[in-house]
């Protein structure tokens, strides 16, 4: 095994990056004074991994939208019993969900670690699709979709995707569409689990109270190794510009709800890191609820104290959002422009952006505390290129000049709308 210890001196943490000889990545973090413990077995496949090659293919393969969701729903299936069954015969919390860029399959427990280990480990390795199983779950996620094409949150999130993208399939619900999903079968389901389930394109991360040795004994015996295939997912060529200045949408809601996004090239490794915290500190300096902005909007009645804002990043997509709800959302929208516009001919707040940069320095800190919030972000950011602590390293040394500079880079036009009317 190669092992790699991630040591950080600000904080005086540290965790274990082992590379299995079964091609899978272990990041192992023992969190001391700690009783429980949070485990994800995760691959780097998403709603946005459509197409795709490796070293067995010819050209690239494009597949359904939505497989990727499917497949995790199919995967807690095998010929014996539910996964969810054993967990909840140990007493463990399990779960799994799909995102734009990864799946995972995670559980929590504060007992039977090892035994819940197993559990995990095997069940993701051993998949079982049927025919039958198949098309019984194509009902079962064709209702999940339209159920929630009638959600006002959800359906205002995805419009503005739509809005903003031309053909980054981020636009695509995770689920994929009623249509989509049809076209799914057992052997496209065996054939991108075998492409991205491969462990060499997958991670384990685990914190909390554990016992390495005991854990990596569980790893050399159920890990089946796996050759490396060369996996290359792309992403057809988007156009910097937006798609759609506005959509609207009615649906059954109390007032007219809006979100807002502000298109950015995609970033990738470290940089991604650096202007996901640049934008961050920024848009919350000057939209964020300790702002000049947020208190005029809101003593005017525009906004609500449910108004957001922050960054929308992943692999192949990155840009600002705002969301919320509102009489006038066209007045927020035009508003929101204008305090960018604002900022960057006249600068902004010094004060306030260090007040708002130690403030996120100090929820990052926080983050270090809780087991699941650990282990998640050495996932995310194993996926991303980084390490844990890079993150708050960032946060620690970026200055107001930074802030300054990433603004200007920022096309305040750039930007699109999209409004869910009450019917």
């Amino acid at each position: 095994m190669q092992k790699n210890t991630i040591r950080n001196e600000r904080v005086r943490e540290e965790y274990q990056v082992i590379k299995h000889p079964s091609g899978l990545t272990i990041c192992l973090y023992p969190m001391k004074g700690y009783s429980s413990t949070y485990a994800l077995f995760a691959a780097k496949y998403g709603s946005v991994d459509t197409t795709f090659k490796t070293n067995e293919d010819s050209d690239y393969v494009t597949v359904p939208e939505g497989i990727a969701h499917y497949l995790e729903h199919k995967l807690f299936e095998n010929e014996d019993c539910d996964a969810f069954q054993l967990f909840a015969k140990t007493g463990a919390n399990a779960n799994a969900f799909t995102s734009f860029d990864k799946t995972a399959y995670l559980f929590s427990c504060s007992q039977k670690f090892e035994e819940n280990l197993e559990i995990l480990l095997s069940f993701v390795q051993e998949p079982c699709f049927t025919d039958e199983s198949v098309a019984k779950e194509q009902g079962i996620i064709a209702q999940e979709i339209k159920m929630y094409e009638d959600d006002p949150g959800y359906r205002v999130f995805f419009n503005g995707l739509q809005a903003l993208y031309h053909k980054n399939p981020v636009r695509i619900d995770i689920g994929g569409t009623v249509e989509s999903i049809a076209k799914i079968d057992k052997e496209l389901l065996y054939r991108c689990y075998k492409t991205f389930y491969n462990l060499n394109n997958m991670v384990l991360s685990i914190a909390g109270s554990f016992d390495i040795e005991k854990t990596l004994e569980i790893c050399d015996r159920l890990l089946k190794p796996t050759p490396d295939l060369g996996l290359e997912a792309v992403f057809p060529d988007e156009p910097a510009e937006i798609k759609t200045r506005e959509v609207v949408q009615k649906l059954t809601c109390s007032q007219p709800l809006f979100n807002i996004f502000f298109k950015l090239p995609a970033f990738s490794g470290y940089e991604a890191l650096e202007k996901y915290i640049l934008y961050n500190i920024v848009t919350e300096t000057i939209l964020g609820k300790t702002s000049a902005f947020f208190d005029k909007m809101l003593n005017d009645g525009f906004i609500s104290n449910n108004f957001n804002v922050g960054v929308f990043d992943g692999r192949g997509f990155f840009s600002l959002y705002a969301d919320g709800e509102s009489s006038d959302p066209r007045k927020v929208f035009g508003e929101i422009k204008a305090a960018f516009k604002s900022a960057k001919q006249n600068s902004f707040s010094e004060t306030e952006f260090e007040n708002v940069r130690k403030k996120i320095y100090g929820e990052l800190m926080s983050m270090l505390s809780s087991v699941s919030t650990a282990a998640t972000s050495v996932m995310d950011a194993y996926f991303h290129g980084n390490n844990l602590f890079d993150t708050i390293e960032i946060t620690a040394k970026i200055t107001y000049n930074d802030a300054v500079k990433a603004l200007t880079e920022l096309d305040e036009e750039n930007a699109c709308i999209s409004i869910i009317e009450p019917a």
